[in-house]
């Protein structure tokens, strides 16, 4: 259905300027407005919100949907607490307050200002209200429907500039809620609220991804301005992010298509590439003169591949270098915006050329474009996104983001998607968020001793988390108590159990072999957490023996026995000395009889062993023994004979 109201209305548009020869400057504000109405219509725009809870009074006591203007400074991942004020006059806000700042600071915390709806643009309402002191603003709707998104007008010839000076985040309520508020007022009641933007972005893990669905297009006024000024201020923090693999980026570009009864005109023609798929608008909104928007598509569809190629070498951060390059080098208002303009700046950046090239493909080609129809699609919503409407659009996590594209506006919107604990440090520069650890402690828990803290500074504040210090875990709720456990505690603060030292002697309640807990050691009473030394002697708790004189040490005692007595501790006896020596040359008598045994058994070993060896030689060598007893005989035989011969 969409696609076939488009193709109606840029039928008609094209009809016109072909068929009458009706100026295009017209005719193309006809058709920004037509596309404007169809889009608001037909797509499926999405209300991005913030949450708004009445503190008090009491009986109002609850929590109401905001919705996020697409202007100023919204507080992601943070709150406002405020105190409401509606004025007296001027309720419309449409006229400059009186007064210096007379809404600034009103029972000493900030003012929510809350104005009307109508007589003048949402954006010149929060900019009187920031004139007059306010720190937010919300604006009630006049009539019962569902929330919109308050946008700044496109183009103003009173706006003066104030838009972009706009720095106080903003928020439209439904008509009975701001009813509600005002009828509380009226009562004289004081009405504190909390606009809070903490849940605003979601955050399930330790990465973002985030779109920036931009363009190519440098004359197209104050929105081109802002996005290319977004890109060259936010490039760093860009780059940062993406090298260290905490987002995943990708630039995204919205493409038109001209209507199949006028592929072949003229004005499709210049507009379009791939015979009529992929259009945009003319830069100057006139046909006749300067760039067109064909060249705008060109360009766009190289800043895809650009991302695209560099991202298969792991190089995809080199986008914003590129952008923010070609806008430098190659502006359409120095008449520089061409393709060999941009393929000088690939080279420098160390681009492949022609990789880009074969990823660009034939523009004049009666085909699809892989990499501008992927853009077409993603361009309508899908989940919680919606469709992209608006440009230049950031979005988060899947959700868009709302409010000037100003450098630390979006790096806090960035650093609120990451899940608690787990943002770069980056987000947690004092530059964009407060430090909550640093003012009490964040009401965690705390050992001063070691200097061991549970609170956790986060992005969107603080968390109370028992803490893991030099492989020490520590388990608790992390308000009021946190524990260390397990074998290496007694290393960390001796495990926050008592211990103290004494003319060089130490004693500690933590114990190495247990994993939790603290014990007083033996010789002292207490929890655990303060241990008092026991009198053993004024207990009668030990030296008890008939005679014994105690006298108590730190940790221990002293007991000696009467005359020449020994004492025996374990046993809490005393023993006679002079047995103590007979047992002592008793033990040596039998340790000498065991080693005089051990060296007899050692020679008679040796001597066994040595009989055992000769019997062995002596069968080796018989083997050899009749052969000479042999020839012992011929020899005896033989010399008789040799005698009877002489």
């Amino acid at each position: 259905m969409q696609h076939l109201l488009l193709n109606i209305i840029l039928s008609s548009t094209f009809f016109f300027t072909a068929k009458y020869n009706y100026s295009m400057k017209p005719c193309m504000l006809f058709l920004s407005v037509l596309l404007f109405l169809l889009t608001y219509v037909e797509g499926r725009f999405v209300v991005e919100k913030n949450s708004i809870s009445i503190l008090s009074p009491h009986k109002l006591r609850g929590k109401h949907d905001g919705a996020i203007g697409n202007f100023g400074l919204p507080n992601y991942g943070g709150y406002i607490v405020g105190s409401l004020v509606y004025p007296d006059k001027g309720s419309y806000g449409c006229q400059v307050f009186e007064g210096d700042k007379p809404f600034k600071f009103r029972s000493n915390r900030p003012t929510i200002l809350l104005l009307d709806r109508g007589e003048c643009y949402f954006a010149l309402k929060v900019w009187h209200a920031q004139l007059a002191g306010a720190a937010a603003v919300l604006v009630a709707d006049s009539i019962d429907e569902s929330l919109i998104t308050m946008d700044s007008p496109e183009e103003s010839t009173d706006a003066d500039g104030y838009i972009e000076k706009i720095v106080i985040p903003s928020a439209l309520v439904e008509k009975s809620f701001g009813d509600s508020l005002k009828e509380a007022l009226n009562n004289k009641d004081e009405v504190l609220l909390r606009i809070d933007w903490r849940e605003s972005v979601p955050h399930p893990d330790n990465r973002v991804e985030y779109e920036f669905w931009t363009n190519s297009n440098d004359e197209c006024g104050a929105r081109c301005d802002e996005q290319m000024n977004f890109v060259k201020n936010f490039k760093g923090h860009a780059q940062i992010l993406e090298r260290g693999g905490y987002t995943l980026f990708t630039p995204h570009y919205i493409t038109w298509f001209c209507p199949k009864p006028f592929v072949e005109s003229s004005q499709c023609k210049s507009q379009c590439i791939n015979r009529g798929r992929y259009c945009a608008p003319d830069p100057e909104k006139d046909f006749g003169e300067g760039y067109e928007g064909k060249d705008v598509v060109y360009e766009n569809l190289r800043q895809l591949c650009v991302h695209r190629v560099a991202n298969e070498s792991n190089r995809s951060w080199v986008w914003w270098d590129y952008v923010t390059d070609f806008h430098v080098r190659c502006s359409m208002k120095e008449k520089k915006y061409s393709k060999d303009c941009a393929e000088v700046v690939m080279k420098s950046l160390d681009l492949p050329i022609e990789k880009i090239k074969k990823c660009v493909g034939d523009p004049e080609a009666d085909v699809e474009n892989e990499v501008l129809k992927i853009e077409q699609t993603a361009q309508i919503g899908g989940g919680s996104r919606g469709d992209v409407t608006i440009l230049p659009t950031l979005v988060l996590n899947n959700v868009q983001y709302r409010g000037k594209l100003e450098r630390t506006s979006v790096l806090k919107a960035v650093c609120a998607g990451f899940k608690e604990t787990t943002e770069p440090q980056v987000c947690l520069s004092g530059d964009i968020e407060t430090n909550e650890c640093l003012e009490r402690n964040g009401g965690c828990w705390h050992d001063r001793n070691a200097n061991v803290t549970a609170c956790k500074d986060t992005f969107r504040g603080r968390v109370c988390e028992c803490p893991v210090v030099k492989g020490v875990q520590y388990r608790g709720d992390g308000y009021i108590t946190c524990e260390a456990f397990g074998p290496a505690r007694c290393s960390l603060n001796n495990g926050g159990c008592w211990s103290e030292t004494r003319n060089k002697i130490t004693f500690s309640a933590c114990s190495e072999s247990e994993l939790n807990g603290c014990h007083c050691p033996v010789g002292f009473l207490g929890d655990g957490n303060k241990c008092e030394d026991v009198d053993e002697c004024k207990e009668r708790s030990a030296c008890q023996c008939d005679g014994c004189s105690c006298k108590n040490t730190w940790g221990s005692y002293d007991c000696k026995c009467k005359g020449d007595l020994l004492y025996i501790k374990e046993q809490d006896t005393c023993i006679e000395r002079s047995g103590s020596k007979y047992g002592r040359v008793l033990a040596f008598v039998v340790v000498a009889v065991v080693v005089g045994a051990a060296l007899a058994g050692y020679i008679f070993y040796k001597y066994r062993l040595r009989s055992y060896m000769d019997s062995e030689i002596m069968a080796i060598m018989s083997q050899y023994m009749p052969l000479d007893q042999q020839n012992n005989v011929v020899h005896a035989e033989s010399q008789p004979l040799r005698q009877d011969t002489v």
